[in-house]
């Protein structure tokens, strides 16, 4: 029933095919959290954050990007694509910031989907991710010898244990380099997430510098020949509004990355305040940076005449500033090495969350006693991402990359929809604790019985007539705690059919927005038949915004998880528009990128039917309403 809301069943068992799917954990609280050597270090502050987003975040795709995008979409009006594509990327800013204060723990947008939406979608964005960041790293990995190449003169000049190899026998170009580089990035990353967090800094910093370095350079250049690049008889728009949207679109991916930030919340030490901050600041920086770079690029050569591959060292060098070129190859450089640190950092501690649920095996959930990370799960991160940058040109691949990212993004924004409207009011036991939850139940029930005599009896609502001679004849009385209960009952009432609509409002929504994105992107369907499809989209995507507006929100949500953090802003507004956005982008990734990870997909499912299903931590989980929880802890403390 729509994004469902729990059965209020006490002692509900929930190991069935399907009911397995909706199985939801609780958040983590001073109930239930990892304990000995499964407790990550708390090290992390605002700074560290900053230093993961934009670390992650911007790679060496802007040193080529902006003219690409500027040649075939924006020209002038490239900043304007970037400053779109940063608040598109800020709405799923918003709703992970609110979600990693509440949630505080390792592994992100599985984390989220596993406590709002279910153990089986859950499962399909932790796979998803896995992919995202397999591929990703493997794919910046090799990215850095061309740039590093230009160092020592050229591609040919490259020490021969670091140059490509061309394999004949196997028609393979392998790559030691990347190799090596994605070995080392592990070995820091095993030494303890502090160390690992200062190198990255270190080495973003030399990119912002690089950036910088354009930014005042570039700027100095452009007021002194006075900015040819704006002087243009096509004006600002040369390929209309649109063609500036569709450069928003593909700029969109360059802010992909600051979400690595939610997947450190655990190590963090004060995640209600320092994890909205460092999401937001991480975004905002790379935002100026991108907008400020492309106002400065595209005005000092004319957007028609950028070089696609080398646009920025080749606008210097129209200059006579050849040299620039060594400065902005060493920023790519180290974008890509502070890129390649931000792929592998989240993957280990999606896995080690994957495995604390029992969805993996418990190989991968062990933390170092002395640095206090999944070194297991690093090792085994970055030995498969080694051999894949080693073996395997995936560039072909990297629009795989995307749709993990879009798919967390779309299921964010959802969780948050969720959480407001119709979080999670079952709490998870395990079954060790069944007479225990029995004996509360009987509590509960006995008390529902005994109310129930009472009010069908002399105690009940208003008196009778009393025969008795010393009262005389008995006068109206009313019994507050029969016409509290009587309330409590049908505000349960109102509250179980508001929970209904909202359920069933979400749903539609997201199918409207599916629809709604669907017949926007796929123009070959016939004309009608797309405008029908249109209407009926943004029908259900209207109609489920004005309802969701006019229905108040659930009242748990103060509770939900850890209080006093991030609360994000214009919802429901702000999500359905996040959902949206991101389905738009994941519809348009093309068939051949969602075939390739169709099959990733399916083999997911097949691991998760013959082994997570049955290993999950839930699997004997006895369901029981949120209200009776806490007495379950007191009466399970005192046995």
């Amino acid at each position: 029933m729509g994004f469902l809301v729990g059965s209020q069943k006490e002692g509900v068992r929930r190991g069935g095919c399907f009911s397995s799917l909706i199985r939801r954990k609780q958040v983590d609280s001073v109930h239930c959290k990892p304990h000995g050597h499964h407790q990550l270090a708390k090290e992390l502050s605002v700074p560290h954050l900053i230093a993961i987003g934009v670390g992650s975040t911007i790679g060496a795709g802007i040193y080529i990007l902006v003219g690409t995008v500027a040649r075939e979409h924006s020209g002038p009006a490239l900043f304007i694509s970037f400053l779109i594509a940063g608040i598109a990327a800020a709405l799923s800013a918003f709703c992970y910031a609110e979600l990693a204060s509440r949630c505080p723990s390792a592994g992100s947008a599985y984390h989220y989907s596993y406590i709002c939406v279910g153990e089986g979608v859950a499962w399909l964005i932790g796979w998803a991710l896995i992919l995202e960041y397999t591929i990703g790293g493997s794919a910046v990995a090799r990215g850095i010898s061309p740039n590093l190449a230009l160092f020592f003169g050229g591609q040919d000049s490259l020490p021969f244990f670091l140059a490509r190899q061309h394999i004949l026998g196997l028609d393979v170009v392998v790559d030691p380099c990347a190799a090596v580089l994605v070995l080392v990035v592990t070995g820091l990353l095993c030494m303890g997430i502090k160390e690992s967090t200062l190198a990255q800094a270190v080495v973003t910093s030399i990119n912002v510098c690089a950036m910088i370095f354009i930014i005042i350079a570039g700027s100095y250049l452009g007021f002194k020949t006075g900015w040819a690049g704006y002087e243009l008889p096509a004006g600002y728009f040369p390929f209309g509004v649109d063609g500036m949207l569709a450069g928003s679109a593909t700029v969109f991916f360059a802010y992909i990355g600051f979400d690595s930030v939610a997947s450190t919340a655990e190590e963090v030490k004060n995640p209600q305040r320092d994890l909205p901050l460092g999401i937001g600041l991480a975004l905002s920086i790379c935002c100026c940076l991108y907008m400020m770079v492309s106002v400065v690029i595209v005005g000092l050569v004319p957007y028609y005449a950028m070089d696609p591959d080398t646009p920025i060292s080749s606008a210097f060098a129209a200059y006579g500033m050849q040299w620039a070129a060594y400065l902005i190859a060493a920023g790519a450089v180290m974008a890509l090495c502070s890129t390649l640190m931000g792929s592998i950092l989240p993957q280990p501690r999606i896995l080690m969350a994957m495995a604390r649920d029992g969805l993996l095996p418990s190989f991968f959930s062990d933390v170092n006693r002395r640095s206090q990370v999944p070194v297991k799960s690093t090792l085994v991160t970055g030995l498969g991402s080694a051999v894949l940058a080693f073996f395997m040109d995936v560039s072909e691949l990297a629009g795989m990359v995307s749709v993990g990212t879009l798919l967390a993004f779309t299921m964010v924004a959802i969780s948050v929809l969720i959480l407001r409207y119709v979080p999670p009011d079952e709490v998870p036991f395990p079954s060790s604790l069944q007479e225990i939850i029995d004996s509360v139940s009987l509590r509960y029930s006995t008390g529902c019985q005994n109310v129930t005599k009472e009010k069908s009896g002399f105690y009940a609502g208003t008196s009778t007539e009393s025969n008795l001679p010393l009262l005389g004849k008995a006068t109206a009385i009313e019994y507050p705690i029969i016409v509290k209960l009587q309330a409590q009952g049908n505000s349960v009432r109102n509250e179980g059919s508001r929970r209904k609509i909202a359920g069933w409002t979400i749903t539609a929504t997201c199918a409207g927005a599916f629809l709604l994105a669907y017949a926007a992107s796929d123009l070959s369907i016939p004309r009608l038949l797309r405008f029908i499809v249109c209407g009926i989209g943004g029908a259900l995507l209207l109609i489920g915004l004005i309802v969701l507006t006019c229905i108040e929100q659930d009242d748990a949500r103060h509770n939900f998880g850890h209080s006093g953090g991030f609360i994000c802003p214009f919802v429901p507004l702000l999500p359905i528009v996040c959902s949206l956005v991101n389905i738009y982008l994941l519809i348009n990734l093309g068939a051949a990128t969602w075939t390739r990870v169709s099959v990733w997909l399916i083999v997911g499912v097949l691991v998760y039917t013959f082994y997570g299903r049955t290993h999950s931590s839930l699997r004997d989980a006895v369901y029981v309403p949120a209200t009776h929880a806490d007495e379950i802890y007191r009466s399970s403390g005192e046995s």
